[in-house]
């Protein structure tokens, strides 16, 4: 499928998915819609599903092969380099996400006066209770079995293995080409069965848009517009704070053709609202906007774990939005301590729908915050989902074009080309 015609697919999808939502909602009982959209859900859940099976071997052989490559160039030199780069560059977008998040909803302040009733403190919420543990966070990062890690889809643990691979194989020489020529060749094989799943994109994308809508149908965005407007308006300022960082080390032209390149994975991101259910085409798009395989295979894997921006931006925005909601006050030396947990517990949030609310669940106990408060933002959380996913995109994006450029290896009409093509 070509990638204009992809684009279009996808966005008339996104259009008919909400006018048949809403149709759905309108004309059935509450009980029949429920019934189309967990029919409707079977289609996003294959998608999802024929994404997931690509991510592991995806990340695996482009990670392990891409340190293999920086280490025959210089000895594994730049390897240490661009990994202090692209930490660095992540902690600070971090910061920044969780900070903007915090000073957003406290100078809108959603929750004050939000007219609900509001869930008895031990009401279940559904989603589960997992208290952040130092131990278990640091030994979750080493994977028991690369087989295991690979099974569940553990992308932090991926990233371990194929470091440790990458360097083993730097370390070995000529003895592990055979090796990384496998491992390329099974990249290839993945890109390759990429763009047969992409054929689904689109359909999946009606059935996520049609299925939300036909359940909650629209009133609830109006229900919930203060909490849901002020979010967007936080991403939207985070978007800019990105975007013109990103523009002050790569260009504004070129920020520009990195806009137009991902178009694709971030309208399939927002749509899905899964960041997995992009990441084969964002490092193709990557890849094609410039940035060289062995920087967007190392960057890529890590920001998935490490740089989901808008994940992280949700987490401050709705844990204080409960906050208030019940009438906790919470000081400001509070709520930088709630930064900095949020901080260590949002990395490896997995980058699938409603990931995000585990992290918020474990964290509200540490601030005497009831957990039933989530159900409070429950009813909306796959439409602000979308546009955290979303963000994600453009925020790994960035940061493989950022230390691409920092690395020395960014064509200077990297986006030309597909700026050219949107002349046309």
């Amino acid at each position: 499928m070509k990638s204009t015609r992809l684009t279009g697919f996808i966005l008339l999808a996104l259009v008919l998915g909400l006018v048949s939502g809403w149709a759905i909602h309108a004309r059935l009982m509450p009980a029949d819609a429920k019934t189309v959209a967990a029919n409707l859900g079977i289609v996003t859940d294959v998608f999802l599903r024929l994404i997931k099976m690509i991510i592991a071997p995806l990340v695996l052989s482009t990670l392990t092969v891409g340190i293999a490559h920086m280490g025959a160039r210089d000895g594994g030199a730049s390897l240490g380099r661009m990994f202090g780069r692209t930490l660095g560059w992540f902690v600070v977008a971090s910061l920044v996400s969780l900070t903007l998040g915090a000073v957003v909803v406290n100078l809108l302040a959603p929750g004050e006066g939000v007219g609900l009733a509001l869930p008895a403190a031990d009401a279940a919420t559904g989603v589960a209770k997992t208290a952040f543990n130092l131990k278990d966070f640091v030994t979750h990062l080493i994977p028991a079995s690369i087989i295991d890690a690979m099974a569940k889809n553990e992308v932090l643990q991926i990233v371990v293995f194929s470091i440790f691979a990458g360097v083993g194989l730097i370390e070995v020489g000529a003895a592990g080409a055979p090796l990384i020529r496998g491992l390329e060749a099974v990249a290839q094989v993945m890109l390759r069965v990429t763009g047969y799943v992409m054929w689904v994109a689109p359909f999946a994308v009606f059935a996520a848009i049609a299925g939300s809508v036909a359940t909650e149908g629209l009133a609830i965005v109006v229900t919930f517009g203060k909490f849901m407007g002020g979010f967007y308006l936080a991403l939207a300022i985070l978007w800019g704070l990105l975007l013109g960082a990103g523009a002050a080390v790569i260009g504004g032209a070129r920020i520009r053709g990195l806009l137009s390149a991902i178009r694709e994975p971030f309208l399939i991101t927002f749509a899905t609202a899964s960041s997995e259910a992009s990441y084969p085409k964002l490092l193709e798009a990557l890849e094609r906007f410039g940035v060289p395989n062995r920087i967007a295979a190392f960057v890529l894997p890590l920001g998935y774990s490490f740089n989901l921006d808008g994940s992280m931006m949700y987490c401050a925005f709705a844990s204080l939005f409960i906050a208030q909601a019940y009438g906790i006050h919470l000081a400001a030396a509070t709520q930088a301590g709630m930064l900095l947990l949020l901080l260590v517990t949002s990395k490896g949030i997995a980058g699938v729908p409603r990931a995000s609310l585990v992290v918020i669940a474990a964290t509200l106990p540490f601030f005497d915050i009831p957990e039933a408060g989530l159900l409070l933002i429950l009813a909306v959380d796959h439409f602000l989902d979308m546009g955290r996913s979303a963000t994600n995109v453009i925020g790994n994006a960035v940061a493989a074009a950022v230390v691409a450029q920092w690395e020395g290896e960014l064509p200077a009409d990297a986006g030309a080309k597909t700026l050219a093509r949107i002349a046309l």
